[in-house]
């Protein structure tokens, strides 16, 4: 069965654009590029069986049951839950070596410090990704992983509740065209940082899977250095969704992966 939603591509401009985070110091204050609302039909995978795959479309949903169900703020859960997530992508990617150094827990609420993601995008061009490696692992080690095999993926799991509102959507790697992706700047704090912006185009195939319950997690790629498809994303606002009775709430876990060459 598919659905409409409606998703907020970026604008393809000769200017730069960035999105600026915690501005004045403010957790959570977000100046945003251009973004325009956009009408799309998506595919859910529950009830219109597809077949996606790791090796062919950089995603892969996974039955997946945490012994983590409190993602607070203390972080006493990470040790656990890194360990779970590490031997996950171990056994289901044959990756060599997991570092998992980020997780964001986002609320579909306008009090929360962390909102879902609404724009379509991808969380590293190459020179953001590359960036990152050198961020997490020193010069040197990032010239030892780039000799081999490696790619940043991220893993995605409803927290405490099944998602009935604005979930996670993609759009199928082959359904993109080159001229679709764009660098956008990352203004943080602290750091900088370079993500893929996307703009629309009428031959995106949408799909994402309805009603994921805390047991289920969805793992997808976020940049690979030989090659495997990466995936536009954004949460998914349904038209004909109901009103949500509790909000939206997910954790994303951001990893590092090393392959055997």
């Amino acid at each position: 069965m598919s659905i409409r939603a409606t998703v907020n591509y970026h604008v393809k401009s000769a200017e730069p654009q960035a999105f600026e985070f915690d501005v004045d110091g403010i957790i959570g204050n977000l100046i945003s590029p251009e973004l325009v609302p956009t009408d799309i039909t998506v595919r859910d995978l529950r009830t219109d069986p597809a077949s996606v795959t790791f090796a062919g479309d950089g995603i892969a949903f996974l039955k997946d049951k945490s012994r983590v169900t409190d993602f607070d703020q203390a972080g006493k859960w990470k040790p656990t839950y890194e360990e779970e997530i590490a031997a996950l992508l171990r056994s289901g990617l044959g990756a060599v070596d997991v570092t998992v150094f980020d997780h964001t827990v986002r609320i579909d609420d306008q009090c929360a410090e962390r909102k879902p993601a609404r724009n379509v995008h991808n969380d590293y061009s190459k020179k953001g990704a590359e960036q990152r490696l050198v961020d997490l692992l020193g010069d040197a080690r990032a010239k030892e992983y780039a000799q081999g095999h490696y790619g940043f993926v991220n893993i995605w799991r409803p927290v405490k509740h099944t998602i009935k509102t604005s979930p996670l959507g993609f759009v199928r790697p082959a359904s993109m065209d080159a001229g679709d992706w764009m660098n956008i700047e990352l203004i943080y704090p602290d750091r900088l940082g370079q993500i893929l912006g996307v703009a629309a185009n009428e031959r995106h195939d949408w799909f994402y899977m309805s009603n994921m319950t805390p047991d289920e997690v969805v793992i997808f790629n976020i940049f690979d250095n030989q090659g495997r498809p990466h995936l536009a994303h954004s949460t998914l606002d349904l038209h004909e969704q109901a009103e949500a009775t509790t909000p939206r709430m997910s954790i994303e876990t951001r990893t590092l992966v090393r392959y055997c060459s």
